[in-house]
């Protein structure tokens, strides 16, 4: 089945380019568009998109604050962040409060149709131009010593940290590890409050900057 799209942004045109661009691949469906926020949010009800693309910057309800809503009610739904912002702090607090990706508006054709795939098979994406800041950010946020140390991890939570470094999805990592999809979860969650982190793109950077990814 194609993946159902919702896209949310208060400019006509770049919805329209959007809507285009997406409307040629059959693996993707737009099965709605919102103007602002608050539409989005009714919309995103309403239809239950598997995908969100949402601008970041809109008139009344923002989308970040449109974005905490939707992934409240409907967490099963994977929302992408897509704006021209670079700024460091709106992508920690997007990906903070359940962003499943930070995407930039000129990002190129290709890496968004790759990007909203990964993000509906459950992967994290971000902008690779914006990943040094993702880790700048982490850096100035978090204290080395009050982290806990990463020797609490068992053998099996250290390898599960490995794969999430390398992007792979929940599915790809019980097939790597030899173990149900169901255990990956638990050991995910685990990792989570092991180390005080919040989402998986967090723990791919702990994973990189701890230089666990090449173990």
């Amino acid at each position: 089945m194609p993946i159902k799209i919702l896209l949310v942004d208060d400019h006509t045109l770049f919805r329209s380019g959007i809507r285009l661009l997406l409307q040629r691949n059959p693996e993707f469906e737009i099965v709605g568009e919102a103007v602002d926020g608050l539409d989005g949010v009714k919309r995103a009800k309403q239809l239950r998109p598997d995908v969100v693309l949402m601008d970041l910057n809109m008139p009344g309800l923002s989308g970040l604050e449109a974005m905490q809503l939707i992934v409240e009610d409907l967490p099963d739904t994977a929302v992408l962040m897509l704006t021209v912002s670079e700024e460091a702090e709106d992508l920690s607090t997007a990906l903070k409060n359940g962003a499943r990706g930070y995407l930039l508006k000129n990002i190129e054709a290709e890496y968004l149709t790759q990007a909203i795939k990964r993000a509906a098979a459950g992967e994290p994406v971000i902008a690779e131009s914006m990943t040094a800041k993702l880790v700048m950010q982490f850096r100035s946020g978090h204290n080395q010593s009050n982290i806990p140390k990463k020797e609490k991890l068992t053998p099996r939570e250290r390898e599960t940290m490995v794969c999430l470094a390398r992007g792979e999805s929940n599915k790809e990592i019980a097939r790597n590890l030899d173990v149900a999809e169901s255990t990956v979860k638990i050991h995910v969650q685990n990792i989570l409050k092991k180390l005080n982190l919040s989402s998986r793109v967090q723990i791919a950077v702990y994973a990189v900057e701890h230089g666990l990814d090449k173990n």
